[in-house]
């Protein structure tokens, strides 16, 4: 069977019990789901926006990371301009304790190849992971990231908020999480060798468009990137309802162990995406392993969101990033309030 990420008393691998309370906002995220994805399912990244992981040992090369965030030409080069008046001497610039010295990677190690370029490397002998957002192998054979975290592989995969000191409307990526809500980029995953295996035994991570403005849920989130006023915090859990019939939806053996984890286990929204999308490891530097043949992408859209509900699983923090660095996010808040698309910020 395929190991787990993090305890097992983890936040990510721990089964929703039985009866569980339903958020008093559950039906509105659920229209929300409906506006953010016309398509009225889960889509699943598997082949692009998605996490490559890349098992390390003792004996990988190892690198010394370089800090890109005040280098980097798309998204990390404005969350670092909006932070510019709290950037001290000593601010980790994208780089979270301990992450930067000594980081195995592997040669054939490729980040995802959209502008995310998200990474994770793990060591399973030194119960160790790191992960990246912007990492990018330079021509030099050195590489770089915009973010970077290194975190106890078998520890509760939830950060404690009080070891980032952040301020109010500035981006988590900072300070070293590479998702949007600051949770490890690893915990969620849809690994390939648990749906060759047959079983998911942990929470899934799920992300959509409409994510809640200057609001989250911790655990597991410490942060978000959300713009939309009354949207679904990042760290909402969604489950599917557990009493479903999942023959009556005329899945595949795959798309069944992905259902029944979602019921078991349910979903958290971890990152804000165009539509609404689960999310599977990037199997592109893998010869031996495809998502191919045995997952498509649109699979789950045939269970609809009417059929899933939101449950509650945390407490709600009124904190997060702004959304003017975010130039989508920026025009999705002002669609949202009727506000002036066309402010300009630097």
């Amino acid at each position: 069977m395929t190991k787990r990420f993090f305890a097992e008393n983890s936040f990510w691998n721990t089964k929703i019990e039985n009866n569980p309370k339903i958020l008093s906002r559950s039906s509105h995220f659920i229209d929300l789901l409906y506006e953010a994805d016309k398509k009225n399912g889960f889509h699943m990244n598997l082949h692009a926006w998605t996490i490559p992981v890349f098992e390390v040992t003792k004996d990988t090369p190892r690198f010394n990371i370089g800090k890109r965030m005040m280098h980097h030409t798309g998204e990390g080069r404005t969350f670092y301009m909006n932070s510019k008046p709290f950037i001290g001497e000593h601010h980790p610039l994208g780089h979270g304790k301990g992450f930067g010295e000594d980081v195995p990677i592997p040669e054939h190690a490729i980040p995802d190849r959209e502008s995310d370029s998200h990474m994770a490397l793990i060591d399973y002998e030194q119960g160790l992971a790191w992960d990246m957002w912007a990492a990018e192998k330079r021509p030099d054979g050195s590489w770089w990231s915009c973010t970077g975290m290194k975190y106890d592989l078998y520890g509760s995969g939830v950060f404690d908020p009080s070891d980032f000191p952040i301020h109010n409307g500035e981006s988590i990526h900072l300070y070293g999480p590479s998702r949007a809500s600051g949770v490890p980029i690893i915990a969620g995953l849809i690994m390939h060798d648990e749906i060759r295996d047959g079983r998911i035994e942990h929470k899934l991570a799920c992300a959509c468009e409409k994510v809640g403005l200057l609001e989250h849920s911790f655990p597991p989130a410490i942060w978000t990137d959300g713009a939309y006023p009354n949207g679904i915090p990042e760290g909402a859990v969604i489950q599917l309802d557990p009493e479903l019939d999942l023959e009556a939806f005329g899945l595949s053996r795959e798309e069944k162990i992905i259902a029944t984890a979602l019921q078991e286990y349910g979903a958290v929204m971890t990152d804000y995406a165009g539509g609404v999308t689960l999310y599977g490891e990037g199997l592109w530097s893998n010869p031996d392993k495809s998502w191919n043949g045995m997952l498509d992408e649109d699979g789950l859209r045939k269970i609809p969101f009417d059929r899933y509900r939101f449950i509650e699983s945390g407490a709600t923090v009124e904190k997060g990033m702004v959304p003017m660095p975010h130039r989508h996010l920026f025009r999705e808040y002002h669609k949202k309030t009727g506000l002036p698309e066309d402010i300009e910020f630097k």
